[in-house]
């Protein structure tokens, strides 16, 4: 995905994306770049720091909150401030215009082999199973057939839980130890709040009342959700995939 303001310069740049093998979508409206990255889904971000209404590094922080995917900022402002922001913020890279292309692709190459490819770490990916759902807790995407949800952090540790307890009820008090963390102080009323979120995201995939309230007990997924197939294991572990050429960046 390009986030860059300068229209020459994105359509240049996707030119370029095109010529290495890679597809990419140029973002249009710079007050909604959260909601385009979580519809398309790319497997990496250029973002330029100066942008109208939000800068860069908001953006970087808003994509960070909900996704691991490679940031690289590619900006004229070549400060060394800048860049420590741009890193403390999360991204993985900062590169200073005017671009040179091939250093470009070369960096982009080495971020999806880092996170995707041969240098990934070699740990197997949780895919979670249930209910006709199946969640990716690490990647932070809930599907349900041939739709998809992008989560918050809490909202897949939430799902993660009643997938993994269906169709036995999940007690609030462990829900609310998992939701817990040194940054959030966590109570009834934030176990409420992101019940609510998941259940909209529920909604998104086409399931209304997603999640059941048990009076007194807690919270469980309905019987039967989604058109998938659940798995006889209900839990699988398998290495991640490497990218192809033409991956959305």
């Amino acid at each position: 995905m390009i986030c860059e303001d300068d229209t020459k310069l994105s359509e240049l740049l996707q030119s370029h994306m095109q010529r290495y093998g890679f597809q990419s979508v140029i973002v249009e409206d710079f007050g909604q770049v959260l909601g385009q990255f979580q519809r398309t889904a790319p497997h990496l971000v250029l973002l330029d720091v100066n942008l109208p209404q939000y800068d860069g590094f908001y953006w970087c922080r808003q994509i960070r909150s909900v996704s691991t995917c490679p940031i690289i900022f590619i900006s004229a402002r070549s400060g060394g401030m800048d860049q420590v922001m741009a890193l403390e913020y999360g991204a993985d890279d900062y590169i200073t215009k005017p671009l040179q292309i091939e250093v470009l692709i070369a960096k982009i190459r080495s971020q999806l082999r880092r996170v995707y490819g041969e240098y990934a770490a070699q740990t197997e990916e949780k895919i979670v199973q249930k209910a006709g759902l199946t969640l990716y807790p690490e990647r932070l995407e809930l599907h349900s057939g041939e739709q998809s949800v992008v989560l918050t952090k809490k909202e897949a540790v939430l799902l993660e839980a009643l997938m993994r307890q269906h169709p036995r009820v999940t007690a609030r008090e462990e829900l609310l130890e998992l939701l817990w963390d040194e940054q959030t102080y966590v109570d009834e009323n934030t176990l409420n709040v992101n019940v609510a979120r998941a259940r909209k995201k529920l909604l998104e995939l086409g399931v209304p009342d997603g999640i059941e309230t048990i009076r007194g007990a807690g919270y469980r997924l309905q019987e039967r959700i989604g058109s998938g197939t659940p798995s006889a294991g209900g839990t699988q572990e398998r290495s991640m995939n490497k990218p192809s050429g033409g991956d959305l960046a």
